[in-house]
């Protein structure tokens, strides 16, 4: 058997799928380890390199296979799906791995530390719970509409229909008003644990470096500024603003050949909790400035008077991943620009 150079490890449950490679490419190594061999297997290996999938555990076991001496690629499983040959199987999946990850040109993501992942959970379960807590508004007002209840949309106004079912009101039967009591107390629960994560992240916020300084920039809040420290990754990955853009699925879908461009809608790739908080961010600016109309960014003022709502708040969400780049990769503050004289 040559020297192992490289190793596509297909991750699962139980079961993981190892292949390797000598430095000319050729298989010297096909096993198959179950997940209490994984760690003692890699331990007994010469140094090479490891490659996996960016699947839910690959953080974990990227950094105990790493703290093992081997180096760790992880590598979006967009990129491995083109190098599976023919029929998917685990074996065909771990090749295709060790294959990709060959490719000198290759993007890669980086191994997140235990404490990144912890942020972003409180993200993720904030997330879900703001979804839950959209699920059961929109069920009180369903609910309540079908005998004759309505109120104004927006979540604030939920508490008209929540008075009226405390009210005891005559046109609602009783046993309807115990079911939305029911509702209503799962409201005011997860409206409680939405705040205390709303309070967590806000603490995180003031106690990182990084998160004070995104949150100079207009639009960037505690959340947003949290989401990008545990989320995006690290600025050395991109060469310039507009690549951490693009990579956040804020630039036109090209379609181009035969030296003409065609540019369509918004990629939409990358990470898109972070797209969807950039684009809200650029939404309270303009909502801001058409209130205010003072103190505004000249390109930003240029690009309402020409060009369409969303188009404008898109737009404003790709120049603040470019700013939030270059405060990420300088460690400067955020400066406005100068007003035209």
């Amino acid at each position: 058997m040559g020297e192992i150079s490289m190793i596509g490890l297909d991750l699962a449950k139980n079961v993981f799928q190892v292949h390797g490679a000598d430095r000319t490419g050729h298989p010297v190594l096909r096993k198959k380890l179950r997940r209490g061999q994984v760690l003692e297997y890699f331990a007994k290996l010469p140094r090479c390199v490891v490659a996996m999938e960016a699947c839910a555990s690959a953080h974990y076991w990227g950094r105990e296979i790493g703290r093992l001496g081997h180096e760790v690629r992880l590598i979006h499983p967009a990129y491995v799906k083109p190098f599976v040959k023919r029929q998917k199987n685990d074996m065909a999946d771990a090749e295709a791995i060790c294959g990709a990850a060959s490719r000198p040109t290759m993007r890669f993501v980086a191994v997140k530390s235990e404490e990144t992942q912890a942020s972003a959970m409180v993200l993720r379960a904030r997330e879900l719970l703001v979804r839950q807590l959209t699920q059961l508004i929109n069920a009180v007002r369903g609910h309540l509409g079908e005998l004759g209840q309505v109120a104004p949309q927006r979540a604030c106004n939920i508490r008209k229909l929540i008075a009226l079912v405390d009210a005891g009101d005559s046109a609602i039967p009783n046993v309807a008003r115990e079911c939305l009591e029911r509702l209503i107390s799962m409201l005011g629960q997860l409206d409680g644990q939405i705040k205390e994560l709303d309070a967590e992240i806000a603490r995180r916020a003031r106690s990182n470096e990084m998160a004070r300084r995104l949150m100079t920039v207009p639009g960037i809040g505690p959340l947003i500024a949290t989401a990008l420290v545990a989320l995006a990754p690290p600025p050395e990955t991109f060469r310039r603003g507009r690549d951490f853009a693009a990579w956040l699925g804020l630039v036109p879908r090209q379609h181009s050949t035969g030296g003409k461009q065609r540019l369509g809608t918004t990629t939409k790739m990358g990470e898109r909790s972070l797209r969807r908080l950039l684009i809200i961010g650029a939404n309270s600016v303009v909502m801001w400035r058409a209130r205010t109309r003072v103190g505004t960014d000249p390109w930003l003022a240029r690009m309402i008077e020409r060009k369409p709502p969303l188009l404008v708040r898109v737009a404003l969400a790709n120049k603040m991943a470019r700013i939030v780049w270059a405060l990420m990769s300088t460690g400067e503050v955020y400066r406005a620009p100068a007003a035209n004289a």
